[in-house]
C-alpha cells in the first residue's frame, strides 16, 4: 500500500480537458451530461475511484485494532489521510476530527462545545444565508443550555454584512457561525474580518467551509477561524465523510459526544476514560475506504492546483451572470464574484419547471430553496434556480444552459 499522496493522473491544460478525468460526466449512451450542479454534490475523478476501490478490495483490513500486517498498512493510510486533509487546510493532523460530513461536525461542535460552554443569557450569533446545517443545531443547543439567537443580515449585494454584525455583537456572543461561501447566492464571507470582529468579544467564530474547501485556498490559521467545516463530497470525494478542524487546545478541552469503542483510554464499569483528541471524537469503526478516498480527491485537487480552478470558475460564472444580465426576465441573486455559483429566477416560470425540461436536454441544474428557507424568505421568493461549476465546467455547459433557458420560454409561450 502507498502511504504517502495518491498518485494522480492528471489530463493536460487546460481545465476543459479534464472532463475526460470523470466518468461521470456522460449519460448511460453515452451523450455529454451538462453537470451544473457541483455545488450539491461534485463528480468523482477517476482518481478517487480507484483509491477507493483499492481501500475496499485488495488493501482492506480495519484500523488501529489488528496486530497483523495489513491491518498496520490500513491504520497507517487512514492516518495519513488525516494528514492530508490537515495540510489542505493549513493545520495539524491532530486538529482534525473525521465526521459523516459537515452536518455531523457542526452537530458535534454543538453538542460537545456548546452543551459545556453555553449559559442562559449567551448568545449566538448567525446570518440571514446560512444553510438549515447552520442553523438547527444551534437551535437545538440553545434551546437545551438557554443560549439566545440573533441573526446578521445581508449587505444590498447579498453578503454577510460585518458592519451590521459589528454593531450586535456583545460580550454576551459566545459563538459566531457564519457559511464561508453561500451554497445559494455564491457570495464570499470576510472570513478575517468576521474572526476579528468575533474575537473582539470573546466569542469563537465558526466556519461552514463546504462551498468555500472546492474553490479557494483554505489556511486556517489566515482566516484565523476557531472551527472550520467541510464535506468530502463537495471536494470530488466520497459521500460519508468529512472533517471537522478545530483548534488543538479548543479540542482538547470539549468532552466527547459520542461513546462507544476506540474514543476511550480505559473502561471500568465504575468509570471510563477518554482518549486525547481527534480520537475522543471518533467512535466506532471508522469510515476507513471514505477517508482514504477523501484525501485522494484532496490530492487530486492540490495536483490541478486550486488557484487554476477558482479562475477557471470564475470566468464562467462572468459569462453566465452577463448573458442571464441581459435578459430581461430572468432575477440573477448574489453578487457579481460569486465563488461558482450562479442563482436566478426566470420570470413567473418555477425553478423545478426549468429544471425538468432542462434535464430533457441533458442539463443539471439544482431548483428548489436550498436547503436555506430562511434565505428565500429574505429574497422573498419560493425558490430559486441555481446552476454551479466545478473544475471540469466548460462553456458548453453554459451554452447548453442558455440554449435550454430558450426552449423554456417557448414552451410556456414566452419566446
Amino acid at each position: 500500500m502507498d502511504e504517502g499522496s495518491v498518485s494522480v493522473t492528471l489530463a493536460k491544460s487546460p481545465l476543459v480537458d479534464f472532463k475526460s478525468d470523470f466518468p461521470g460526466l456522460v449519460t448511460r449512451d453515452g451523450a455529454p451530461w451538462h453537470y451544473l450542479d457541483t455545488a450539491a454534490t461534485a463528480q468523482k475523478p477517476r482518481a478517487v475511484i480507484d483509491a477507493m476501490a483499492r481501500a475496499l478490495g485488495e488493501d482492506y483490513a480495519t484500523v488501529h485494532r489488528g496486530v497483523y500486517s495489513r491491518s498496520a498498512e490500513m491504520t497507517r493510510a487512514y492516518e495519513n489521510a488525516r494528514r492530508t486533509i490537515a495540510t489542505f487546510l493549513g493545520g495539524r493532523e491532530e486538529e482534525v476530527v473525521f465526521t459523516r460530513g459537515a452536518t455531523e461536525a457542526i452537530n458535534l461542535v454543538a453538542n460537545s462545545w456548546g452543551r459545556a460552554n453555553l449559559e442562559p443569557g449567551d448568545r449566538i450569533l448567525l446570518s440571514q444565508l446560512e444553510h438549515h446545517s447552520n442553523i438547527v443545531p444551534w437551535q437545538m443547543i440553545a434551546a437545551q443550555t438557554g443560549a439566545e439567537i440573533d441573526v446578521c443580515p445581508l449587505t444590498d449585494d447579498h453578503r454577510i454584512d460585518l458592519a451590521a454584525a459589528e454593531e450586535i455583537l456583545t460580550e454576551r456572543h459566545k459563538l459566531v457561525a457564519f457559511c464561508h461561501v453561500s451554497n445559494v447566492l455564491g457570495s464570499v464571507l470576510d472570513a478575517p474580518r468576521a474572526a476579528q470582529l468575533a474575537h473582539k468579544v470573546g466569542a469563537k467564530l465558526l466556519l461552514d467551509g463546504c462551498q468555500s474547501a472546492p474553490h479557494m485556498a483554505v489556511d486556517v490559521a489566515r482566516l484565523d477561524c476557531d472551527f472550520y467545516v467541510f464535506s468530502a463530497h463537495k471536494l470530488y470525494g466520497p459521500t460519508g465523510i468529512g472533517a471537522l478542524w478545530a483548534r488543538g487546545d479548543i479540542l482538547d478541552a470539549m468532552p466527547p459526544w459520542e461513546g462507544g469503542g476506540s474514543m476511550i483510554d480505559r473502561v471500568t464499569f465504575e468509570k471510563t476514560t477518554y482518549a486525547p483528541p481527534p480520537q475522543r471524537f471518533e467512535a466506532g469503526t471508522p469510515a476507513i475506504t471514505e477517508a482514504i478516498a477523501f484525501a485522494a480527491a484532496a490530492d487530486y485537487v492540490s495536483a490541478v492546483g486550486i488557484d487554476r480552478m477558482h479562475e477557471h470558475e470564475a470566468a464562467l460564472v462572468a459569462r453566465l451572470r452577463r448573458k442571464l444580465g441581459a435578459m430581461n426576465d430572468v432575477t440573477l441573486f448574489g453578487p457579481a464574484d460569486s465563488a461558482g455559483i450562479v442563482s436566478f429566477a426566470l420570470d413567473d416560470i418555477h425553478p423545478h419547471d426549468l429544471g425538468t425540461i432542462l434535464d430533457e436536454a441533458n442539463v443539471a441544474i439544482r431548483a428548489g430553496h436550498h436547503c436555506a428557507q430562511p434565505l428565500m424568505d429574505y429574497l422573498e421568493v419560493p425558490a430559486t434556480a441555481r446552476a454551479s461549476f466545478g473544475l471540469y465546467s466548460t462553456d458548453e455547459d453554459v451554452d447548453a444552459l442558455l440554449e435550454g433557458i430558450a426552449r423554456t420560454r417557448r414552451i410556456f409561450g414566452k419566446a
